[in-house]
């Protein structure tokens, strides 16, 4: 049987060390995944103040984890140093990072169900009534302020452990820029509108955005339309949402359902 993507070179983009499990799955469906990262987590260069915040756990009553890189690099001190105070609520932003949490031993996870963003956060039961509760944030260096400002705004005492950092990766882009010269690049996977800036700014050509572009949140299709792409097909959430979302445009036109900021 004809695999549905067979012979399809498809751009992964992810860090490095979370890029394997999408190219596995596109492998599986008989694509060619080229790996590309266009974000390098580091650790940050003073680990003193999230050290001394870790020592001050049972201070707080919340604590939320904002990605896989936050439950990583936190729980690893955390995990050294001490256990996690037993009335503390932990909560991820979405599945992934929960499941993070839960390969450190984590458990009683608070996470949304299917939306995953500061958005579906806020909207969670516990965020909503946060008058007088300490929370502290696990996230990187950047990032968006609104949950942040949105608890601070709901009456929350707020802290923010900065756990790693994001930055560009120094890479080699002759081999990327030879496949698009010989229309071999057939699609490209982006899970954040930082890293499809610095795409922009690595490539910085313009069949980058002639190729379909796959994005699994309305806020990063936005930033792509924005830069000028010229095919943004919106997935769901997660690398499962991805390959749905490749699988879907890659049938047959007769069988295929458009889904999402496509573009003709």
């Amino acid at each position: 049987m004809t695999k549905p993507l067979a012979g399809i070179d498809i751009l992964v983009t992810r860090p490095a060390h979370q890029a394997g499990e999408l190219a596995d799955k596109i492998r599986i469906a008989g694509g060619n995944p080229v790996l590309f990262p266009v974000l390098e987590i580091l650790d940050i260069p003073n680990l003193h103040p999230l050290l001394d915040l870790i020592g001050r756990l049972d201070e707080f009553d919340i604590a939320i984890f904002i990605s896989p890189n936050a439950v990583v690099k936190a729980m690893s001190l955390i995990s050294a140093k001490r256990t996690l105070p037993t009335q503390l609520k932990i909560v991820a932003v979405g599945q992934g990072t929960a499941k993070e949490l839960g390969n450190f031993g984590v458990t009683g996870v608070i996470a949304p169900a299917l939306r995953f963003d500061s958005e579906a956060l806020l909207d969670l039961p516990l965020l909503r009534q946060v008058k007088g509760k300490r929370i502290v944030i696990f996230r990187g260096d950047k990032g968006r302020e609104l949950l942040g400002e949105s608890l601070l705004k709901r009456g929350a005492v707020l802290e923010y452990a900065k756990c790693y950092r994001r930055v560009m990766p120094k890479s080699d882009t002759a081999p990327l820029l030879h496949a698009w010269a010989n229309d071999k690049m057939k699609a490209i996977t982006i899970t954040s509108s930082e890293g499809l800036r610095n795409l922009c700014e690595m490539v910085g050509e313009a069949w980058l955005k002639k190729t379909p572009l796959f994005v699994s949140h309305v806020r990063i299709a936005q930033v792509a339309g924005n830069l000028g792409f010229a095919h943004v097909i919106l997935t769901t959430a997660g690398d499962d949402g991805l390959l749905e979302g490749l699988l879907n445009y890659f049938r047959p036109e007769s069988t295929r359902e458009i889904r999402g900021l496509e573009k003709p």
